[in-house]
């Protein structure tokens, strides 16, 4: 048991092992977790760019998502991965928006070469036999996305936003491999007849070059031993010898000892020297370095040797000739060209970044110090440019855009004078116009700096804006102004107060008013008055209307009586008012009437009071108003008589005031002016803190007229009609002038200047926006000039060339050493500084004058010392002069010197001439019209239009004008020479007219006609007639009538009661019986008529046929006197009115009364009558009725531009019948809206052109062919019917042809061997100046070297190495002709444009000991156009012998080697096949086998031999055996070819048997034994029986072709 000490201990021992324990366990855990993050790895794995979004350009941002993945493939948290190693999450971009399609598009390259298809292994297929025709290939070509401006290229997915990207590669054709073809060999070479061993050779050209892996050319040579009749005997072989010069040796300087010590001459090129050094022996040192640029003089030497016809060296003893060659030479030590080091980098060329995402770039460049010399090598580039990379802290390039002015004016006198060039302002127009602005180039501002800036951006280079400019011109519209329409006057109106609220007085006045139809338009439209009053007396505003009832009997019948009177209070208007207005009592309520008894005298009401003679009263007559009544019945007897006849008429006057109408004339309203309490009040604050908008008020003078008198006092006039003389306006805003800032000055050259020419430098600025409004003016200056400051004159720079030095030879211990020989002459090598200075005689460096030149003089030349037995010479004398004639020719001498003198060589005068002639020059020219004439040119006009225009069709489109043709000019000897000798200006010219168009032209309009219609709407008529036809592509007439006019109709409209019918009271009835006593009955009564004219104040009558014939009153009709004794009736009242829908169920009554009872019982005639209403005969109804509208109306002074159609409102009965709009407007119909809108005439605008641009640069510098063009710009297309625009916009001219100075080289001479008879020499062809017409050709003449200038001096175009074989020697031949042009063609088609045509050179070997030095041959191939497809096919000879030629031949007839088909090459040994193995047999010309003679051929049914049977005898002759004869015929059995097909082969073709026939063989075997064991079981019997074997019989045709027979 444990105490309790020991237990306390072990417990705390657990509780601390507990807590070790469990610490040790998150160790462990988290170390788990450190070793599972770093063995699970986590990498880091970024999504798809997102779209580009932000700002249009490279300120767009791309951004994606990034995940943590485990290797194993699951997502973790984003912290398990090394942030380290994060991908970025975003990225800038190239924001493509929709107008960057304009800016960008794809640029793709021709397709490349075909190339075979590689195979899995990454090679080309290798060539195959299955080729026929072609063989399958790819080609790529070039896509890229670029910059349309600068051609730069940027990124794809610019491009690829607008279109998807071109393939770049396709699927193509190849054709078969084909193999080098070459010609036929040509014969032998001849052999000599000596007896030593000689070769004879042949060769053969290339015709094609291999192509598509082909195979190359085979050996163009063949030698062979000639056949030598015999050998020579030893020792006697009879050979020739040559001298053979071995190739200069590199120039070397000459050794110490090899210096001869009275010294040498050198040179010192450098530009700090100008003295010449002489250098003693001790400058010969090993280790010697020159001065910079010394020339240093060498020499260099060449081996000699005697070489055998059979290629073997000899003694040189049996080659010696009279003149030993040349086997040392002084030369030039080569040097190369010296340059500076390169200069640092220049600044990159892009200094921001910008959208097109092309690199800049930089360069560097070095000088020339010394050119190359002696064969040195040449100098390399000196300039060297590189891209450079766009920094990313670059700013970004600012942004341009087209900027706009203002619209400048409409000007309408544009389109006027395109109509009519002698137009002149008369007045004010309207209409159709042009305006104009400025278009500039400035730069973009962000959105977030235009409020904060006033200043305008300034303009810049317009290169600097992309995309198309905005238009500076467009058609524009100066409203027209039209004055009101209005009615005609209302009759006068009652004599009111001025004021009826207020009456004061007891002067009023009578007025009329007439109302606006159609209101005016524009600032200038003008309304008449619409009100005139007249003065009167005793004014009214309200008066009773009084109504009278019927006479109403007091007692009886008859007799005294009474009517009931109705009166209504009404005002100046018309309307029921209080009675109360009226000022007097009302009327009494009854008034007294006498109704007639029976024998009384009746008479009828008194009518209507007539109108008013006369609108006004004059001084001669007064306006008269009449009345009357008739008699109805005559009195009886005792009855109440009837009244005299003048009691029947009453009289009162009527329109006694004066004619002359008073009425308000007001003037144009005025501008709109401040109004300080308005403005105050409403106005906003400009930036210079004036009031810059706001209302304002308008005011106008208004007068009072008097007609047919003129202003009179204010006073006249009522005051109630007084128009307003003050109206509220919108203030238009002051405008400022806005001005751009000044563009920067335009840059002064950097470089030099020649010459005294003062360069200016300007800048200008463009309104914007004109002050308008009482704004601030534009300032006076727009563009400033000032003289460039610091411009450096480029200076001038020239080659100063010294003296030749002496003629320095090789140095003598050299020459005796070589040569044997010490005489000091012969060939040398003679040298000059050349220095840099510039026109003040300043050394300068080398660089200047390449820079200015195109060349530098030679610094060294060759030249000799004259030997003992050379022939000297003076120098050439001065040419003699020439006289004035050109026939004659000039002379130069020289002479020999010293002993020349007495040398019978130096006396040939063709090897040493001592006089040269030549002819002198002759100033007489030949000029010659050369190419075409030029389009006919006109003269510029001192004038410009208008704003920058031309239109077309003005004077300087047409006219007078001169066309040009070149000439060439030349001399007597047909030498191009400048054209000012034959013609001041190079050209011929003639005059020429360019017809001018001429437009249609057709009178102005006439007056408008009358309106057809007196009432309601008619027609009126304009019309326009032809004077000019159109000709010469002029404007083309409108489609005229018949007698070539134009007209134009527009509706009208004429008040129905402008002329009205007046009639006068009937006559009293007149009766028919006179011989009755009563005078009663029936009778006539007749009026007077008369038309009058409403608007006619005088009340005068006017013709009656202005009135309408259908409503014409009658001027009689028949009435009745009734008797004493008869009823007397009233006459009719009115009809009752009838609804508006003239309801037939509805009825219209009339009634009349009893005015006196008959005297007997008789009843009376009915007093009322009633009638349907009946639609179009006692029922009307009433419509509103409006015209079409009519064309557009224009002002009288715009031919185009905004205009008004109009519509007519009239009023028309339901029977068709015109009548006032008054009776629709009394029915309250729905009246409609417009009777005018606005429309829009189209402007014929002719094309308005650009002037010509100056003429470009003649296309060639000189020469024929040259061109110089001019063009011009459509400024404003042809608009409507206007003039077209010329199809020509570009004219062109020939140049004057300047004659062209070519230096050209000359063939190359022989090879040139210094007196060796082969080896290696030197050719040289000459340099001379040709004078020409633009292409070298025969036809160059030779002139002075000076007109070409500076001669590109370079060694080795002029002289270059060559060789001449030696006999025995294996060489080269000359070039072969070059082939015919040959295309590359597929079944006869051409596979490509270019052909292609071949050359080669073979070696010929002379002797067998030298052949395998020989060199390689060589082929040139060159392209060509204007080939022909060739195709190759085999030919074949006659068999002879089993045996016969086959070859090659090309369609043209060629024979070739190469070309045709291997596999298709016919066999030219014929043979059996299969081989003829059989005993006895051969294989015949038939190339069947046969058997020899004596044997017959025994054939399988295949037509093989099987084998040769021995003819038995002449017997046996006709055995049953088919001969070779029988095979041989032909079998035309279609049995045969039936079964041909199918019928078993045992053998092969080669005649071997077949496997099948050896299975079948042995099954049949197998199946035999089976049959034989079978049957031997079933009979066997005890003695087997024996039977001797059948005779043999012979095999017949019938064999079945077994083996084992």
């Amino acid at each position: 048991m444990f105490s309790k000490g020991n237990l306390a201990v072990i417990c705390w021992l657990w509780r601390s092992m507990r807590k070790l324990f469990l610490l040790l366990s998150l160790l462990l855990s988290h170390a788990a977790h450190l070793e599972g993050k770093k063995d699970n790895q986590f990498i880091w794995k970024p999504g798809p760019w997102g779209r580009c979004t932000g700002d249009c350009g490279p300120g767009g941002v791309q951004s994606r998502a990034l995940w943590c993945f485990h290797l194993e493939g699951w997502t973790g948290h984003l912290s398990n991965c090394d942030e380290n190693n994060r991908p970025p999450k975003e990225r800038s971009c190239f924001r493509v928006c929709d107008w960057h399609s304009d800016l960008f598009q794809w640029e793709v390259s021709d397709w490349h070469h075909c190339v075979l298809v590689p195979s899995n292994l990454g090679q080309a297929k290798p060539r195959t036999a299955e080729c026929v025709t072609a063989q399958h290939g790819l080609q790529h070509r070039t896509v890229r996305c670029i910059q349309k401006l600068n051609r730069t290229v940027v990124v794809n997915e610019i491009c690829e936003h607008f279109a998807p990207q071109p393939p770049t590669e396709q699927a193509c054709l190849i054709p078969c491999p084909r193999d080098c073809v070459v010609s036929e060999f040509s014969q032998w070479s001849e052999c000599s007849r000596g007896c030593e061993r000689q070769l004879q050779h042949r060769i053969r050209a290339a015709i094609s070059p291999p192509l598509y892996g082909g195979s190359q050319c085979p050996n163009l040579t063949e030698s062979r031993a000639c056949d030598t009749p015999m050998s020579c005997p030893l020792g006697e072989e009879e050979y020739t010898f040559s001298l053979k010069v071995g190739p200069w040796s590199k120039c070397r300087l000459p050794h110490l000892k090899e210096i001869n010590l009275s010294g040498r001459t050198a040179l010192d090129f450098n530009s700090d020297s100008k003295e010449r050094v002489t250098f003693r022996h001790q400058s010969y040192k090993p280790h010697h370095h020159p001065k910079p640029w010394d020339l240093e003089i060498g020499y260099q030497t060449r081996q000699v040797w005697c070489t055998r016809s059979d290629g073997r060296n000899a003694v040189l003893s049996l080659c010696m000739q009279d003149s030993f060659p040349l086997t040392v030479q002084s030369c030039i030590m080569p040097k190369d060209c010296e340059t500076t080091e390169w200069s640092s980098w220049s600044p990159c060329s892009k200094t921001c970044r910008s959208e097109s995402l092309s690199p800049g770039f930089r360069s560097r460049s070095r000088k020339v110090k010394h050119v190359a010399i002696g064969g040195g090598k040449e100098c390399p580039e000196l300039l060297e440019k590189e891209a450079c990379i766009v920094e990313e802290l670059l700013q970004p390039c600012h942004r341009y855009s087209w900027r706009t002015s203002e619209w400048k004016e409409c000007q309408v006198s544009l389109l006027l004078e395109q109509q009519d060039p002698r137009w002149h302002v008369t007045g004010p127009v309207c209409g159709g116009g042009i305006q104009t602005r400025d278009v500039y180039c400035a730069q973009s501002i962000p959105a977030s700096t235009i409020q904060k800036t006033k200043e305008v951006s300034r303009p810049v280079k317009k290169t600097l804006c992309l995309g198309p400019a905005p238009s500076a011109s467009q058609l524009c519209n100066i409203p027209c102004s039209t004055d009101c329409i209005v009615s005609s006057w209302s009759d006068w109106g009652l004599c009111i107060h001025e004021n009826c609220r207020d009456p004061q007085g007891r002067k009023g006045f009578r007025m009329r008013r007439r109302h606006v139809l159609m209101e005016s338009t524009g600032s200038a439209g003008h309304c008449p008055h619409l009100v005139e009053s007249i003065p009167c007396e005793d004014p009214m505003c309200y008066r009773w209307l009084v109504s009278e009832g019927i006479c109403i009997p007091d007692h009886g019948k008859c007799g005294l009586g009474h009517r009931v009177l109705k009166a209504i209070c009404q005002n100046d208007q018309g309307e029921d008012v209080s009675g109360s207005l009226c000022p007097a009592s009302p009327p009494p309520e009854r008034m007294a009437c006498e109704i007639p008894c029976r024998m009384d005298c009746v008479l009828s009401e008194w009518t209507e009071w007539s109108s008013c003679s006369q609108s006004c009263s004059n001084k001669n007559s007064d306006g008269k108003q009449t009345r009357s009544r008739t008699i109805l019945a005559l009195a009886g007897e005792g009855g109440k008589p009837c009244p005299p006849s003048q009691a029947l008429q009453e009289y009162r006057s009527c329109n006694d005031h004066s004619c002359m109408q008073l009425y308000w004339e007001t003037l144009p309203w005025g501008p709109c002016s401040e109004d300080t309490l308005v403005t105050a009040l409403n106005a906003t604050i400009g930036w210079n803190g004036e009031a810059t908008c706001g209302v304002g008020i308008q005011t106008r003078r208004v007068f009072c007229v008097k007609s047919h008198v003129g202003q009179v006092m204010t006073k006249r006039c009522p005051d109630s009609t007084r128009p307003e003389t003050v109206r509220p306006c919108l203030l238009p805003c002051k405008k400022d002038c806005i001005v751009t800032a000044f563009s920067e000055w335009t840059p002064c050259p950097r470089s030099c200047q020649p010459g005294n020419a003062t360069v200016k430098q300007s800048r200008y600025r463009i309104i914007i926006q004109e002050a308008a409004n009482g704004g601030q003016e534009c300032p006076d200056t727009l563009f400033e000039e000032r003289e460039c400051e610091d411009i450096s004159l480029c200076p001038m720079y020239r080659w100063k060339p010294q003296k030749w030095s002496p003629c320095i030879l090789v140095p003598e211990s050299v020459r005796q050493g070589i040569m044997g020989s010490s005489e000091p002459c012969g060939k040398g090598v003679q040298t000059r500084a050349v220095s840099c200075i510039s026109e003040d005689n300043q050394s300068a460096e080398m660089m200047e004058c390449l820079k200015q030149t195109n060349g530098m003089p030679p610094l060294v030349q060759e030249c000799a010392v004259p030997c003992r037995d050379d022939c000297t010479f003076t120098v050439w004398s001065r040419f003699t002069p020439c006289s004035a004639n050109c026939e004659t020719s000039r002379s130069r001498r020289r002479q020999l010197t010293g002993k020349s003198r007495k040398k019978e060589k130096c006396q040939d005068s063709d090897l040493y001439p001592l006089i040269e002639t030549e002819l002198c020059p002759c100033d007489v020219f030949i000029s010659q019209p050369y190419g075409n004439w030029s389009d006919c040119i006109l003269p510029e006009g001192r004038r410009e239009s208008q704003r920058g225009f031309r239109i077309q069709g003005d004077g300087k489109e047409c006219g007078k004008g001169v066309r040009f043709r070149a000439i060439a000019c030349s001399d007597k000897n047909g030498r191009p020479v400048d054209p000012s000798h034959c013609s001041s200006s190079g050209y011929i010219q003639e005059e020429c007219v360019i017809p001018c168009p001429f437009d249609c032209k057709l009178s102005d309009w006439s007056s408008w006609g009358s309106c057809s219609s007196s009432c309601g709407i008619g027609v009126r008529i304009r019309s326009k007639w032809l004077k000019e036809k159109p000709y010469n592509g002029g404007r083309p007439c409108p489609r005229l009538d018949l007698k070539n006019q134009v007209h134009e109709a527009v509706p009208c409209y004429s008040e129905c009661n402008q002329y009205s019918w007046v009639v006068e009271h009937w006559s009293p009835c007149k009766i028919h019986n006179e011989l009755r006593s009563l005078r009663c009955g029936g009778g006539t009564q007749s009026r007077k008529i008369r038309c009058m004219n409403a608007a006619d104040g005088e009340g005068g009558a006017v013709d009656n046929s202005l009135c309408n014939q259908d409503e014409i009153p009658p001027e009689t009709q028949s009435c009745s006197l009734l008797c004493p004794s008869e009823c007397v009736m009233s006459e009719w009242g009115p009809w009752s009115k009838c609804p508006q829908s003239c309801d037939p169920h509805s009825m219209q009554r009339r009634t009349r009364h009893l005015l006196r009872p008959p005297l007997n019982s008789r009843t009376c005639a009915e007093d009322s009558q009633v009638r349907p209403c009946l639609l179009n005969e006692n029922c009307f109804q009433f419509q509103y009725n409006l015209t079409e509208w009519s064309t557009c109306q224009l002002s009288e002074n715009a031919t185009c531009g905004q205009g008004v159609r109009t519509r007519l409102l009239s009023c028309v009965r339901s029977d068709g019948k015109p009548v006032g709009v008054d009776q629709c407007e009394q029915r309250n119909l729905e009246k409609p809206q417009k009777v005018s809108i606005h429309c829009l005439v189209e402007c014929v605008v002719n094309c308005q052109l650009s002037g010509w641009t100056a003429w470009t640069e003649c296309s060639k510098t000189c020469g024929h062919g040259g061109r110089m063009s001019r063009t011009r710009f459509i400024i404003m297309p042809t608009q409507g019917e206007g003039r077209p625009c010329p199809t020509e916009l570009t004219q062109q001219k020939t140049c004057p042809v300047t004659p062209c100075y070519s230096w050209v080289l000359g063939n190359w001479s022989t090879c040139k061997l210094e007196g060796g008879d082969c080896g290696e020499g030197f050719q040289i062809r000459s340099l001379s100046c040709v004078v020409h017409n633009g292409s070298i050709s025969d036809l160059a003449i030779s002139v002075d070297d000076a007109l070409c200038g500076e001669m590109p001096f370079q060694d080795s175009i002029l002289k270059q190495s060559c060789s001449v074989p030696c006999p025995g020697d294996c060489h080269l031949t000359e070039w072969s002709e070059w082939s015919t042009c040959e295309l590359t063609c597929i079944n006869g088609r051409s596979f490509e444009t270019m052909g292609r045509q071949s050359r080669s050179r073979t070696f010929i070997v002379q002797s067998f000991e030298n052949q395998d030095s020989c060199p390689q041959q060589v082929l040139e191939t060159r392209p060509c156009t204007g080939g022909k497809c060739y195709h190759y096919t085999w030919k074949a000879s006659l068999w002879n012998n089993n045996e016969r030629t086959v070859w090659c031949q090309r369609s043209d007839g060629i024979n070739v080697t190469g070309g045709c088909s291997p596999q298709a090459r016919p066999a030219a040994i014929r043979q059996c096949n299969p081989a003829c193995r059989k005993p006895f047999s051969y294989c015949t010309q038939g190339g069947v086998c046969g058997c020899e003679k004596g044997y017959i051929e025994i054939m399988r049914s295949n037509g093989f031999l099987d084998y040769c049977m021995k003819v038995p005898g002449s017997d046996d002759k006709k055995a049953d055996a088919k001969n070779l004869a029988g095979k041989n015929r032909p079998v035309n059995s279609k049995i045969h070819d039936i079964f041909k097909g199918w019928s078993l082969q045992p053998l092969d073709p080669d005649g071997r048997v077949k496997i099948w026939v050896y299975g079948v063989s042995g099954g049949g075997f197998l199946i035999m034994i089976f049959l034989v064991f079978t049957s031997y079981l079933l009979c066997k019997k005890p003695k087997p029986h024996q039977s001797t074997p059948p005779q043999q019989k012979p095999l017949t045709l019938a064999y079945d072709g077994d083996l084992d027979m």
